[in-house]
Protein backbone atom coordinates (compact mmCIF):
# COMPACT_ATOMS: atom_id res chain seq x y z
CA UNK A 1 0.00 0.00 0.00
CA UNK A 2 1.52 3.55 -0.85
CA UNK A 3 2.33 5.36 1.47
CA UNK A 4 0.34 8.90 1.87
CA UNK A 5 2.25 12.21 2.29
CA UNK A 6 1.87 16.05 1.21
CA UNK A 7 3.45 16.74 -2.23
CA UNK A 8 3.60 13.39 -3.00
CA UNK A 9 -0.30 11.60 -3.20
CA UNK A 10 -2.95 12.73 -5.65
CA UNK A 11 -6.34 12.93 -3.78
CA UNK A 12 -9.33 13.31 -5.69
CA UNK A 13 -12.65 15.16 -3.95
CA UNK A 14 -15.79 14.90 -4.59
CA UNK A 15 -18.71 17.47 -2.97
CA UNK A 16 -17.34 20.60 -1.92
CA UNK A 17 -20.61 21.65 0.30
CA UNK A 18 -20.18 22.94 3.75
CA UNK A 19 -18.16 19.95 5.12
CA UNK A 20 -16.14 18.88 2.09
CA UNK A 21 -15.10 22.63 0.90
CA UNK A 22 -13.53 22.84 4.37
CA UNK A 23 -11.83 19.50 4.38
CA UNK A 24 -10.73 20.28 0.87
CA UNK A 25 -8.94 23.37 2.22
CA UNK A 26 -7.32 21.74 5.12
CA UNK A 27 -5.82 19.49 2.46
CA UNK A 28 -4.11 22.02 0.44
CA UNK A 29 -2.71 24.40 3.43
CA UNK A 30 -1.21 20.78 4.90
CA UNK A 31 0.72 20.77 1.27
CA UNK A 32 -2.05 17.39 -0.66
CA UNK A 33 -2.27 17.93 -4.36
CA UNK A 34 -5.76 17.56 -4.81
CA UNK A 35 -8.29 17.70 -7.57
CA UNK A 36 -12.03 18.71 -7.06
CA UNK A 37 -15.48 18.34 -8.60
CA UNK A 38 -18.24 19.32 -7.64
CA UNK A 39 -21.84 19.52 -9.73
CA UNK A 40 -21.58 23.37 -8.76
CA UNK A 41 -18.81 24.56 -10.39
CA UNK A 42 -19.01 27.78 -8.94
CA UNK A 43 -17.48 25.58 -5.66
CA UNK A 44 -14.38 24.13 -7.63
CA UNK A 45 -13.56 27.64 -9.04
CA UNK A 46 -13.45 28.89 -5.12
CA UNK A 47 -11.39 26.02 -4.22
CA UNK A 48 -8.88 26.83 -7.61
CA UNK A 49 -8.25 29.93 -5.77
CA UNK A 50 -6.30 27.79 -2.86
CA UNK A 51 -4.74 25.96 -5.32
CA UNK A 52 -6.68 23.21 -6.20
CA UNK A 53 -6.89 21.59 -10.11
CA UNK A 54 -10.35 20.88 -11.60
CA UNK A 55 -11.64 17.90 -12.19
CA UNK A 56 -13.67 17.51 -15.65
CA UNK A 57 -15.98 14.78 -14.48
CA UNK A 58 -15.37 12.20 -11.47
CA UNK A 59 -13.71 9.55 -14.12
CA UNK A 60 -11.06 11.93 -14.32
CA UNK A 61 -10.70 11.83 -10.61
CA UNK A 62 -10.92 8.25 -11.03
CA UNK A 63 -8.30 7.40 -13.26
CA UNK A 64 -5.83 10.20 -11.66
CA UNK A 65 -6.17 9.86 -7.82
CA UNK A 66 -4.44 7.79 -5.67
CA UNK A 67 -6.78 8.58 -2.81
CA UNK A 68 -10.41 9.64 -3.20
CA UNK A 69 -12.18 11.60 -0.74
CA UNK A 70 -16.22 12.04 -1.02
CA UNK A 71 -18.78 14.09 1.03
CA UNK A 72 -22.55 13.88 -0.04
CA UNK A 73 -25.81 14.54 0.56
CA UNK A 74 -27.65 11.07 0.71
CA UNK A 75 -27.43 7.51 -0.07
CA UNK A 76 -28.47 8.06 -3.82
CA UNK A 77 -26.31 10.49 -4.61
CA UNK A 78 -23.35 8.44 -3.10
CA UNK A 79 -24.57 5.24 -4.51
CA UNK A 80 -24.61 6.97 -8.02
CA UNK A 81 -21.37 8.50 -7.36
CA UNK A 82 -19.95 5.39 -7.35
CA UNK A 83 -21.79 2.46 -8.71
CA UNK A 84 -23.02 1.98 -12.34
CA UNK A 85 -21.63 2.19 -15.66
CA UNK A 86 -20.25 5.23 -15.51
CA UNK A 87 -19.78 5.45 -11.50
CA UNK A 88 -16.46 6.24 -10.45
CA UNK A 89 -15.48 2.61 -9.54
CA UNK A 90 -15.78 1.90 -12.62
CA UNK A 91 -12.77 4.47 -13.87
CA UNK A 92 -10.53 3.51 -9.93
CA UNK A 93 -7.26 2.91 -10.50
CA UNK A 94 -5.92 -0.37 -8.79
CA UNK A 95 -5.07 0.00 -4.96
CA UNK A 96 -6.55 3.65 -4.57
CA UNK A 97 -8.10 4.06 -1.40
CA UNK A 98 -11.67 5.50 -1.16
CA UNK A 99 -12.58 7.66 1.53
CA UNK A 100 -16.47 8.24 1.77
CA UNK A 101 -17.40 10.28 4.63
CA UNK A 102 -21.09 11.04 3.93
CA UNK A 103 -23.55 10.24 6.53
CA UNK A 104 -25.35 7.09 5.04
CA UNK A 105 -26.82 3.78 5.66
CA UNK A 106 -24.74 1.23 6.79
CA UNK A 107 -25.63 -1.23 3.77
CA UNK A 108 -24.75 1.57 0.82
CA UNK A 109 -21.11 1.18 1.86
CA UNK A 110 -21.28 -2.62 2.26
CA UNK A 111 -22.42 -2.82 -0.87
CA UNK A 112 -19.71 0.17 -2.60
CA UNK A 113 -17.09 -1.96 -0.87
CA UNK A 114 -17.93 -5.48 -2.67
CA UNK A 115 -17.63 -3.27 -5.91
CA UNK A 116 -14.72 -1.95 -5.11
CA UNK A 117 -12.75 -5.23 -4.53
CA UNK A 118 -13.59 -5.77 -8.12
CA UNK A 119 -11.83 -3.07 -8.55
CA UNK A 120 -8.74 -4.11 -5.97
CA UNK A 121 -9.70 -0.83 -4.77
CA UNK A 122 -10.38 -0.18 -0.83
CA UNK A 123 -13.42 1.55 0.42
CA UNK A 124 -13.64 3.26 3.89
CA UNK A 125 -17.03 4.71 5.30
CA UNK A 126 -15.25 7.94 7.63
CA UNK A 127 -17.78 9.78 9.15
CA UNK A 128 -17.81 13.08 10.68
CA UNK A 129 -19.07 14.28 14.13
CA UNK A 130 -18.98 18.02 14.23
CA UNK A 131 -20.55 21.00 12.96
CA UNK A 132 -19.16 23.18 10.50
CA UNK A 133 -17.29 25.49 12.49
CA UNK A 134 -15.60 22.18 13.86
CA UNK A 135 -14.46 21.20 10.40
CA UNK A 136 -12.97 25.13 9.99
CA UNK A 137 -10.94 24.73 13.29
CA UNK A 138 -9.83 21.39 12.56
CA UNK A 139 -11.36 19.60 15.37
CA UNK A 140 -13.64 16.94 13.86
CA UNK A 141 -14.08 13.65 14.97
CA UNK A 142 -14.38 10.56 12.64
CA UNK A 143 -15.35 7.51 13.10
CA UNK A 144 -14.01 4.47 9.94
CA UNK A 145 -14.92 1.33 8.88
CA UNK A 146 -13.17 -0.76 6.12
CA UNK A 147 -9.72 -2.17 5.86
CA UNK A 148 -7.69 -1.82 8.82
CA UNK A 149 -4.48 -1.09 6.93
CA UNK A 150 -5.97 1.70 5.10
CA UNK A 151 -7.23 3.10 7.68
CA UNK A 152 -3.63 3.18 8.89
CA UNK A 153 -2.68 4.70 5.66
CA UNK A 154 -5.21 7.52 6.08
CA UNK A 155 -3.63 8.92 8.88
CA UNK A 156 -1.61 11.70 7.38
CA UNK A 157 -5.52 12.71 5.41
CA UNK A 158 -6.88 12.45 9.22
CA UNK A 159 -4.55 14.68 10.92
CA UNK A 160 -5.20 17.69 8.39
CA UNK A 161 -8.64 18.25 9.16
CA UNK A 162 -9.59 15.96 12.91
CA UNK A 163 -8.65 16.25 16.35
CA UNK A 164 -9.17 12.45 16.76
CA UNK A 165 -10.35 8.94 14.25
CA UNK A 166 -11.55 5.74 15.49
CA UNK A 167 -10.72 2.51 13.60
CA UNK A 168 -14.57 0.69 14.43
CA UNK A 169 -14.35 -2.37 12.25
CA UNK A 170 -15.66 -3.62 8.97
CA UNK A 171 -17.12 -1.92 6.11
CA UNK A 172 -20.64 0.02 7.55
CA UNK A 173 -19.22 0.91 11.22
CA UNK A 174 -18.30 3.63 10.42
CA UNK A 175 -21.81 4.38 8.90
CA UNK A 176 -23.62 2.84 12.43
CA UNK A 177 -21.35 4.83 14.91
CA UNK A 178 -22.25 7.91 13.19
CA UNK A 179 -25.86 7.38 13.56
CA UNK A 180 -25.55 5.93 16.81
CA UNK A 181 -23.88 9.55 17.79
CA UNK A 182 -26.37 11.28 16.02
CA UNK A 183 -28.95 9.72 17.78
CA UNK A 184 -27.68 11.42 20.50
CA UNK A 185 -27.75 14.44 19.36
CA UNK A 186 -30.86 14.59 18.15
CA UNK A 187 -32.76 13.33 20.82
CA UNK A 188 -30.24 15.23 23.39
CA UNK A 189 -31.74 18.65 21.55
CA UNK A 190 -35.33 17.75 21.89
CA UNK A 191 -34.60 16.76 25.75
CA UNK A 192 -33.57 20.61 25.53
CA UNK A 193 -36.05 22.09 23.73
CA UNK A 194 -38.59 20.42 25.64
CA UNK A 195 -36.48 21.57 28.83
CA UNK A 196 -36.59 25.84 27.79
CA UNK A 197 -39.97 25.73 27.08
CA UNK A 198 -40.92 23.80 30.15
CA UNK A 199 -39.27 26.40 32.31
CA UNK A 200 -40.78 29.23 30.02
CA UNK A 201 -44.39 27.84 30.43
CA UNK A 202 -43.92 27.56 34.36
CA UNK A 203 -42.57 31.41 34.46
CA UNK A 204 -38.85 31.47 33.69
CA UNK A 205 -37.29 34.99 32.06
CA UNK A 206 -36.04 33.27 28.72
CA UNK A 207 -32.92 34.53 28.53
CA UNK A 208 -31.97 33.43 32.09
CA UNK A 209 -33.39 30.30 31.66
CA UNK A 210 -30.98 29.80 28.59
CA UNK A 211 -28.27 31.04 30.38
CA UNK A 212 -28.17 28.86 33.01
CA UNK A 213 -28.58 25.45 31.83
CA UNK A 214 -25.99 26.38 29.24
CA UNK A 215 -23.69 26.20 32.23
CA UNK A 216 -24.93 23.09 33.74
CA UNK A 217 -23.02 19.96 33.50
CA UNK A 218 -25.91 17.93 31.79
CA UNK A 219 -25.65 20.22 28.62
CA UNK A 220 -23.15 17.96 26.33
CA UNK A 221 -20.53 20.39 25.07
CA UNK A 222 -21.81 20.11 21.60
CA UNK A 223 -24.94 21.72 22.21
CA UNK A 224 -23.49 24.31 24.81
CA UNK A 225 -23.11 27.16 21.72
CA UNK A 226 -26.60 26.49 20.67
CA UNK A 227 -27.86 28.43 24.04
CA UNK A 228 -26.17 31.66 22.88
CA UNK A 229 -27.39 31.49 19.40
CA UNK A 230 -30.87 30.58 20.67
CA UNK A 231 -30.88 33.32 22.60
CA UNK A 232 -30.90 35.70 19.78
CA UNK A 233 -33.52 33.27 18.14
CA UNK A 234 -30.45 32.79 15.38
CA UNK A 235 -31.64 29.47 13.86
CA UNK A 236 -29.06 29.85 10.60
CA UNK A 237 -27.76 26.43 10.34
CA UNK A 238 -24.59 24.92 11.34
CA UNK A 239 -25.83 21.39 11.31
CA UNK A 240 -28.73 21.88 9.02
CA UNK A 241 -32.22 20.57 10.59
CA UNK A 242 -33.04 18.84 7.41
CA UNK A 243 -29.82 16.47 7.84
CA UNK A 244 -30.82 15.91 11.09
CA UNK A 245 -33.86 15.00 9.82
CA UNK A 246 -32.42 12.44 6.75
CA UNK A 247 -30.19 10.91 10.04
CA UNK A 248 -33.63 10.53 12.11
CA UNK A 249 -35.18 8.40 9.28
CA UNK A 250 -32.00 6.33 8.97
CA UNK A 251 -31.49 5.93 12.23
CA UNK A 252 -35.15 4.50 12.33
CA UNK A 253 -34.75 2.61 9.51
CA UNK A 254 -31.58 0.74 10.51
CA UNK A 255 -33.09 0.45 13.86
CA UNK A 256 -36.27 -1.31 12.76
CA UNK A 257 -34.06 -4.03 10.09
CA UNK A 258 -32.25 -4.48 13.85
CA UNK A 259 -35.33 -4.87 15.78
CA UNK A 260 -34.81 -1.95 17.91
CA UNK A 261 -37.32 -0.29 19.82
CA UNK A 262 -35.84 3.58 19.53
CA UNK A 263 -39.28 5.54 21.19
CA UNK A 264 -37.61 8.86 22.20
CA UNK A 265 -36.00 9.07 18.96
CA UNK A 266 -39.43 8.42 17.28
CA UNK A 267 -40.61 11.22 19.29
CA UNK A 268 -37.88 13.60 18.99
CA UNK A 269 -38.44 12.82 14.77
CA UNK A 270 -41.47 14.29 14.86
CA UNK A 271 -41.16 17.57 16.74
CA UNK A 272 -37.81 17.86 14.04
CA UNK A 273 -40.20 17.00 10.98
CA UNK A 274 -42.79 19.42 11.89
CA UNK A 275 -39.68 21.67 12.39
CA UNK A 276 -38.81 21.04 8.68
CA UNK A 277 -42.03 22.11 6.99
CA UNK A 278 -40.31 25.45 6.51
CA UNK A 279 -38.82 26.46 4.23
CA UNK A 280 -36.00 28.31 5.20
CA UNK A 281 -32.75 26.39 5.89
CA UNK A 282 -32.35 26.13 9.83
CA UNK A 283 -30.20 24.42 12.06
CA UNK A 284 -31.52 21.52 13.76
CA UNK A 285 -31.99 23.30 16.77
CA UNK A 286 -34.88 25.37 15.66
CA UNK A 287 -36.67 22.56 17.25
CA UNK A 288 -36.90 25.06 20.62
CA UNK A 289 -38.65 27.71 18.66
CA UNK A 290 -40.75 24.79 17.63
CA UNK A 291 -41.30 23.88 21.20
CA UNK A 292 -41.76 26.94 22.68
CA UNK A 293 -44.67 27.59 19.82
CA UNK A 294 -46.24 24.36 21.04
CA UNK A 295 -45.76 25.66 24.87
CA UNK A 296 -48.00 28.81 23.93
CA UNK A 297 -50.56 26.62 22.57
CA UNK A 298 -53.06 26.00 25.15
CA UNK A 299 -54.78 22.73 22.64
CA UNK A 300 -52.36 20.04 23.73
CA UNK A 301 -52.17 20.92 27.24
CA UNK A 302 -55.69 19.04 28.16
CA UNK A 303 -53.77 16.04 26.61
CA UNK A 304 -50.34 16.27 28.85
CA UNK A 305 -52.90 17.00 31.81
CA UNK A 306 -54.59 14.19 31.35
CA UNK A 307 -51.34 12.17 30.45
CA UNK A 308 -49.27 12.79 34.14
CA UNK A 309 -52.91 12.67 36.24
CA UNK A 310 -52.88 8.79 34.86
CA UNK A 311 -49.16 8.68 35.55
CA UNK A 312 -48.80 7.66 31.75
Amino acid sequence: MKTIAPGVTKVGFIGLGLMGSRIAQHLLTAGFQVMAYDRDRTRVEKLIEHGASPAADISEIGSTADVILSSLPDDEVVSHTYAGADGLLSHVREGCIIVEMSTVSPETPRELNRIAGQHKAYFLDVTISGSTPAVEQGTVTLFAGGEEEAFHACEPLFQTFARQYFYLGPTGSGATMKLAVNLLLGVGMQAIAEAVAFGRKAGLERDRLLDVLSQTAVIPPALVGKFKRAMLNDYSPQFPLRLMNKDFRLILETAATAWVPLPATAAAFQINTAECTNEIDEDFSAVIRQMEKLARSDAPIEGWRSAAASGS
